[in-house]
């Protein structure tokens, strides 16, 4: 009976130790917070300002061994070496503390990052003492890590006493934002790592990361190309400085550069050239974040389609085509379409910080993108649910439309297996998140 009883104990028992076991070796495998996909939260470790290793606990025991050994046998040698030993530990634990005193940290931020794109912090160390040396140096950021896959630490070898070192630390972002880094942690065991003595210091920065930045199908940029009205994908505008359009008369303040001599001195009267400016396609996406019910499915969904949204935009720039963005950020966020490096970093930045849409559809933001297609402007409608264009949108001027969690957009956008959408939001929009 009492056999019997100890086997269903222990087939009740038994799913919930294989759970046990998975889990431990999950987090053996990728280590703590070593994949987007782990934890929702990044893990951080706070040291104490005094600590003991283990083989600080080693020799711990050993010299209360040894001083119980002197107090019993009363033997002289026995308590020097006894006061040998605690010498030592007091010694250990001053050199800690001279190691860490006087010396100051500074941070060199990217300007920019990327989720899921390793970037590099650099952290430069300055020792203000004048005669010891800093040596065997750990920094671990305390605020802002939640940004990164893994708690940021640097590891400082030596520096001089007034030189300065350098360390750097490749980082991993995992949530888009603008994040704040301000408290950090320095910490050191030297000179023989029996106590571990960690000081709090402060320096205000901040990083800007970017979404996610994937692969963009060729096929896409040609659909957007070519998506205008008459099919022409170069046209030419007058009073440029491209390629000749012809000869005019010469004006009062006109650039006597263009003066055309030859057909003047002809003729007897001044003509100028006149140039045409070759334009290349102008792209408007316009980005559908909006979030009808705050679950972890529809974040991930949206947070997808702004990684989309910022993809297009950077490739499309790339290959010379000029860009603009409409979305909701509290009130309608409108870029104007451009070309050039600074305006897809103002593209992106907006990306970066959109907000929690819960005011403006789709539908609204159909009928405000209306409003502002020109001239030679090709839509591109990121909608985080299935939808399709009208046939007056169609004639408006080819409105492309991708659809985030569509087959064809996951042919037309290559993302990092490792990004997880569903924690790439700012770390204060999972407030309120239905579960």
């Amino acid at each position: 009976m009492a056999r019997a009883t100890d086997i269903n104990l222990i087939e009740r028992l038994r799913p919930h130790g294989v759970a046990m076991w998975r889990r431990i070796t999950s987090r053996r495998r990728h280590g703590p917070g070593g994949n987007l996909n782990d934890s929702p939260t990044t893990p951080i470790r706070r040291r104490p300002n005094v600590d003991f290793s283990l083989t600080g606990l080693v020799y711990c025991t050993m010299m209360l061994f040894m001083g119980l050994a002197a107090i019993n046998s009363q033997a002289n040698l026995l308590f020097g070496v006894f006061g040998l030993m605690i010498g030592i530990l007091l010694i250990s634990a001053m050199i800690c503390r001279l190691v860490l005193t006087r010396l100051k940290v500074r941070r060199v931020i990217p300007e920019y990052a990327a989720v899921g794109q390793p970037a590099t912090i650099q952290y430069d160390f300055f020792n203000a003492k004048r005669f010891w040396p800093s040596l065997s140096v750990c920094l671990a950021e305390l605020d802002g890590a939640e940004a990164f896959t893994q708690q940021p630490h640097a590891y400082l070898l030596h520096v001089a006493a007034g030189k300065s070192a350098t360390a750097p630390v490749t980082v991993i972002p995992k949530r888009r934002g603008s994040h704040k880094l301000t408290s950090f942690q320095i910490s050191t065991s030297f000179p023989f790592g029996f106590v571990k003595r960690a000081l709090m210091g402060r320096c205000d920065d901040a990083i800007l990361i970017y979404p996610a930045i994937g692969v963009v199908s060729a096929g896409l940029l040609a659909m957007c190309q070519s998506a205008e009205r008459g099919g022409a994908n170069m046209k030419p505008r007058r009073n440029g400085s491209d390629e000749f359009y012809g000869v005019k008369e010469f004006r009062q303040g006109d650039n006597p550069r263009w003066i055309y001599w030859k057909r003047s001195a002809r003729t007897g009267e001044l003509v100028s050239r006149e140039m045409v400016q070759i334009s290349p396609p102008k792209l408007l996406i316009l980005l559908d974040s909006f979030i009808e019910t705050p679950t972890l499915a529809e974040h991930a969904t949206v947070e997808k389609g702004i990684a989309m949204a910022a993809s297009l935009a950077s490739r499309a720039m790339d290959s010379g085509m000029a860009v603009g963005l409409c979305a909701w950020a509290g009130k309608w966020t409108t870029i104007s379409p451009q070309r050039g490096k600074r305006h897809c970093r103002d593209i992106l930045a907006a990306l970066s910080g959109l907000p929690i849409n819960r005011t403006a559809p789709a539908q609204q933001l159909v009928e405000h993108g209306k409003g502002l297609l020109g001239e030679g402007v090709t839509a591109v409608l990121i909608a985080s649910r299935a939808a399709q264009p009208t046939l007056a949108q169609r004639a408006r001027g080819g409105m492309v439309v991708v659809s985030v969690n569509s087959e064809q957009a996951r042919s037309w956008f290559q993302f990092d297996p490792l990004v997880d959408f569903s924690r790439c939001m700012p770390a204060e929009q999972m407030d309120g998140m239905v579960r």
